[in-house]
């Protein structure tokens, strides 16, 4: 009766433990296949029993008291193998057992009295082995399933970073693009510009009774200058992208001030702006690429003289020298303008950090670039009598060997 009770209980237990818990999604077993896996975990402990009975019979005669130890070997297996129903079956089972034929009077189910406390500590110790082994069991059950879920749920995670991961790199490939597209229109901004001013001056020109055509031959003159300029830009952009080699020739940086001088000398009438220059004769030449440094010094010009126009307190003036210095070139911009503060000067070469309203914030962040790819370093400092330094440094050819 008892067997049965078990037998139904272990049948029943899973729809029990169903509405207890949610369970994740698993296929559900027939009730044939459950009846036959429940027959076969009870089958393991009756087997277990009777090998245990069997074994105990063969070595009753070499102990003077009943050695029963096989039985709870039998009860463990069977909670171990088939859990707790199938341990507390092997427990009943071996109680009858050991009841019948190990425990005094043999051949009766009766115990006598000087039996009884050995018996009770038998079913006692029968019951502690088959909870610690089904425990045990359930315990390692548990763990599995634990490092089963893990595994599924790291693999989901892992899943999500790469789909992150590539959602991060298209959104850096957009970050870029639109960082070469903010370069792109700042270094064709300023050439273009000038092709516009120098269009509008020509028509003027041309306009004055009698036509000025000297003025217009100069003015055409600077066009071309800066379309070609332009163009030399793009040229610097298609070799970036095709991973050529900059065009570094040996150049004069006193000429390429000179020139960005008389280039910007009408702009710089029109604000009333002072541009001052304090060369060096016979300087020594330095090997780099005129088109990008001729960028930088005229980006840094073009900076200065904006920070100028807004001051009303001091002279308006720009002042750009050249000096060596240990087989260095040093080129200064300075200005009279608002000047740079502490928290400024830290974040103004940083890309897209600007200081005017309709600034892109890449100019100094280019420029520092290609200064840094010619060997050179680029920093700002504030000027003492009121305004911005931006200085420069390039390698230098000796001048013994120039050529």
């Amino acid at each position: 009766m008892l067997c049965t009770i078990l037998l139904i209980c272990d049948l029943h237990w899973p729809r029990v433990q169903s509405r207890r818990r949610v369970a994740p999604k698993r296929r559900s077993v027939p009730t044939h296949e459950r009846i036959r896996s429940l027959l076969q975990r009870y089958g393991i402990a009756l087997f277990a029993v009777a090998a245990a009975f069997v074994f105990t019979l063969l070595l009753q005669g070499f102990f003077p008291y009943p050695f029963l130890f096989l039985f709870f070997g039998a009860v463990m297996a069977s909670a171990w193998f088939g859990g707790t129903g199938p341990g507390l079956f092997a427990v009943l089972l071996s109680i009858v057992v050991v009841d019948y034929f190990f425990v005094p009077p043999f051949r009766s189910f009766s115990i006598s009295a000087s039996a009884g406390a050995y018996f009770a500590a038998f079913v006692a110790c029968a019951l502690a082995a088959s909870w610690v082994s089904s425990s045990k069991k359930k315990s390692e059950v548990a763990l599995k399933q634990g490092l089963d879920q893990l595994e599924v749920r790291v693999s989901e995670r892992t899943a999500e970073l790469m789909k992150t991961q590539a959602e991060l790199a298209h959104l850096s490939q957009v970050l870029s693009m639109g960082e070469l597209t903010a370069s792109i229109a700042h270094e064709i901004n300023q050439p273009l510009t000038a092709v516009v001013t120098h269009g509008h001056a020509c028509i003027e020109w041309l306009s004055a009774n009698p036509p000025n055509l000297e003025k217009t031959r100069q003015t055409v003159e600077r066009i071309i200058q800066d379309g070609t300029r332009a163009g030399a830009v793009l040229s610097r952009i298609r070799a970036l992208f095709k991973k050529e080699a900059p065009a570094k020739h040996w150049f004069d940086m006193n000429d390429v001030i000179h020139e960005l001088t008389v280039f910007l000398r009408d702009e710089a009438t029109r604000h009333r702006i002072s541009i001052r220059t304090d060369l060096v004769p016979g300087l020594a030449k330095v090997k780099a690429d005129r088109i990008q440094l001729q960028q930088v010094v005229l980006n840094l010009m073009m900076n200065g003289m904006d920070a100028v126009a807004e001051t009303t307190e001091r002279p308006r003036e720009l002042l750009i020298s050249a000096r060596e210095k240990d087989s260095e070139l040093i080129v200064r911009i300075e200005d009279s303008g608002m000047g740079l503060d502490a928290e400024t000067v830290e974040k103004i070469f940083n890309p897209f950090f600007t200081t005017k309203p309709h600034g892109f914030g890449m100019g100094l962040s280019i420029s520092r670039s290609i200064i840094e790819s010619h060997g050179g370093h680029l920093w700002a400092v504030p000027r003492p009598s009121g305004g911005a330094v931006f200085q420069f440094t390039l390698p230098i050819r000796p001048k013994e060997s120039d050529a």
